[in-house]
């Protein structure tokens, strides 16, 4: 099919197109550091509104593929959204608490002075305690899997982070004042990255499928705009790194050992969500998003509350933004790997 060649040559040719991306934002954030403040400075609660205008239409073909009548299924097939909230709230905040103790001031403590270890290590925390909101439909729909399922997924862990955030920020960053929750932060992250695309999508859907048949809305209207996410995931990756580019090459070292815990914590809570799903004999199709979930990052929310409790110069900021960097090549890499071992989840059955 030309959807899946087209698919397989941006996965074939993705470490050159991350790498470009990566080099080309870095060197507009070094080179052109005005251009990058210029930019900075158009958000709202800590939301990019550059990174959100791309984000929103990167994710508008994806949620096109919505179908309610597929979500209506999710209460028959629980097994995944029970994994998804197990694993981000149950295990990934205390895993990521100790592989940020262990390599920010046990290994690293020689290197890194101790004024920032307990800063650094904060701010790995609360990344470890915001579970992706949004990119993990991107990671979904690049892994072919089932995108209904992982808007339910999302939906529930919003709700869950109004509920637990504070509570387990408090108690592992060990915060005596009050732990805040940004919530204008939630609702505009929520509101550009799902809402406002899910909506545009539903009319689309909905006008279309009625006017031209379901036909010619998946072989026509869906493979005509198929391009545009893996198109937006890169100019996303381009403006993530073009914000940060003149930090990362003036902080070149700690960017690399705070990056190294993040890496590993990713890879880590990946591994226990995909052997997990293999265990509870969940199909790729659920499995997919269920594994991505968890290792991915709502990182827009970690920075919101490092600037409130730390402010924008802190060593905790800095932690939560290297997350984001290693945010795209990292889950780019995970799809990869969930997708080459397609066929070990050809289970008849999640239920």
């Amino acid at each position: 099919m030309k959807d899946e060649k087209d698919l397989d040559f941006f996965s074939k040719y993705l470490s050159i197109w991350v790498a470009i991306c990566i080099v080309l934002g870095t060197g507009i954030g070094y080179f052109f550091p005005s251009f990058a403040g210029t930019l900075g400075q158009y958000e709202l609660a800590n939301v990019s509104i550059p990174i959100a205008i791309v984000l929103l239409i990167m994710m508008y073909p994806i949620m096109l593929k919505i179908s309610f009548e597929e979500i209506l299924k999710v209460k028959d097939n629980k097994k995944p959204l029970y994994l998804t909230v197990l694993i981000n709230w149950g295990i990934k905040p205390f895993t990521m608490t100790a592989f940020a103790w262990l390599f920010i001031h046990i290994i690293f403590g020689g290197i890194i002075p101790v004024d920032l270890q307990s800063e650094y290590i904060a701010g790995l925390i609360i990344l470890g305690l915001a579970p992706c909101t949004a990119m993990v439909l991107v990671w979904t729909h690049l892994a072919n899997s089932n995108i209904n399922y992982a808007l339910v997924q999302v939906s529930v862990n919003n709700l869950i982070i109004l509920l637990l955030f504070a509570p387990l920020g408090a108690f592992l960053v060990g915060q005596t004042t009050d732990f805040p929750i940004p919530v204008r932060t939630i609702f505009y992250s929520v509101l550009f990255y799902v809402a406002l695309p899910l909506v545009l999508a539903i009319i689309t859907r909905y006008y279309t499928i009625h006017k031209k048949g379901i036909v010619w809305f998946e072989n026509k209207l869906l493979k005509k705009i198929e391009w545009v996410t893996p198109v937006g995931l890169l100019v996303t990756l381009i403006l993530i790194f073009t914000l940060q580019g003149e930090m990362i090459l003036n902080y070149p070292l700690h960017i690399a050992l705070i990056a190294i815990p993040i890496i590993i914590q990713t890879y880590f809570i990946f591994t226990i969500s995909y052997f997990g799903a293999k265990k509870l004999k969940i199909p790729f199709n659920e499995a997919a998003p269920s594994s991505f979930i968890a290792p991915s990052n709502f990182f827009e929310l970690a920075v919101a509350t490092t600037l409130i409790l730390f402010g924008a110069a802190s060593g905790a900021t800095l932690a939560t933004v290297v997350g984001v960097l290693v945010e795209v090549p990292v889950m780019l890499s995970l799809v990869k790997i969930m997708k080459r071992n397609k066929d070990k989840f050809q289970f008849e059955s999640a239920t």
